[in-house]
């Protein structure tokens, strides 16, 4: 059987996800026809019943996929600061390394005091950041620059394995 590297089935689980789409507009446009009453019924390229059939093949190829994608992301490992990791964890870190990034970022545009309004003639309201901003601002540079890094370990894997799957039909 022909293989595909886990990063090959990453970007054809989006090829079939599309053509599933695809398939199911080819379904609707096949499956009514506006015609007069009593009118031949026009000749379709395809029928009903072919696209039907063409999309649980499609979709089966989907599962085989999402099966052996999954099955790769637990089995295979990448170190990351001295700690080895399955790739589905990896992902997830890298995922959260970016929440992290982008609130700390936010923290680290805030002013460290900002006026709110006016109580009366002598007091004003004010809010007060309760943190460094610039320490976050730094914070969430780092968290970043740890998401980019985990990310391309993770794209550096994802060439280096491979999967048994036939995807002449799509590529």
């Amino acid at each position: 059987m022909q293989k595909l590297t886990l990063a090959e089935a990453v970007k054809l689980k989006s090829v079939l996800a599309k053509r599933i789409h695809e398939l199911e507009e080819e379904m609707d446009r096949v499956a009514f026809a506006d015609l007069e009453k009593g009118s031949k019924l026009p000749e379709m390229p395809r029928s009903l019943a072919m696209v039907e059939k063409e999309m649980d093949e499609v979709r089966k190829d989907m599962r085989l996929l999402d099966k052996l994608v999954y099955k790769a992301n637990i089995e295979n490992d990448i170190t990351f600061n001295n700690e080895s990791l399955p790739i589905v964890e990896a992902i997830e870190l890298a995922t959260q390394y970016r929440a992290k990034a982008r609130k700390f970022k936010e923290y680290g545009t805030a002013a460290r005091e900002e006026f709110l309004y006016t109580v009366s003639e002598n007091v004003s309201m004010v809010k007060m950041a309760l943190f460094d901003p610039e320490q976050y601002r730094l914070k969430g540079l780092e968290a970043e620059r740890q998401a980019n890094r985990l990310s391309n370990l993770i794209n550096n894997k994802n060439y280096l394995i491979e999967l048994e799957f036939d995807s002449e039909k799509y590529f």
